[in-house]
């Protein structure tokens, strides 16, 4: 069960769960606030400890808007992409073969066919 609190212009989702701590979170990119709650905490009570966090999720809202938006990657030589924590160097080899992706050393090689010229997938 889902329930909506407003506070001062602020939507919270509120959660209820199993659980027995009330747990609050700011989430990006957004800044969306969602509080899980006890089962059977009244609505009134979350509403007060949401009230009292205001200036904190404020200030989580404020970092979040502040922060640098990545860029869309292009795919183009040299680029560099992070996976698993670790950062490659992108390589495009043109081949008439099907694409791959193959991960060697502190290198991504990306494998296209010659005259691709956009990507398929959004989903990379």
């Amino acid at each position: 069960m889902v329930d909506r609190l407003e506070l001062d212009y602020i939507v919270a989702d509120v959660i209820r769960k199993d659980i027995k701590n009330v747990h609050l979170r700011v989430y990006p990119p957004t800044g969306t606030v969602r509080i899980s709650a006890p089962l059977k905490m009244k609505l009134d009570t979350i509403r007060i400890f949401a009230v009292s966090k205001i200036g904190w999720i404020r200030k989580q809202q404020q970092k979040l808007n502040n922060q640098k938006c990545e860029s869309r990657p292009e795919y183009l030589d040299r680029e560099s992409h992070y996976l698993w924590g670790k950062r490659y160097f992108l390589k495009v080899v043109e081949k008439h073969a099907a694409p791959v992706v193959k991960l060697d050393n502190s290198a991504m090689v990306l494998q296209i066919r010659p005259g691709a010229t956009e990507l398929v997938s959004d989903r990379i």
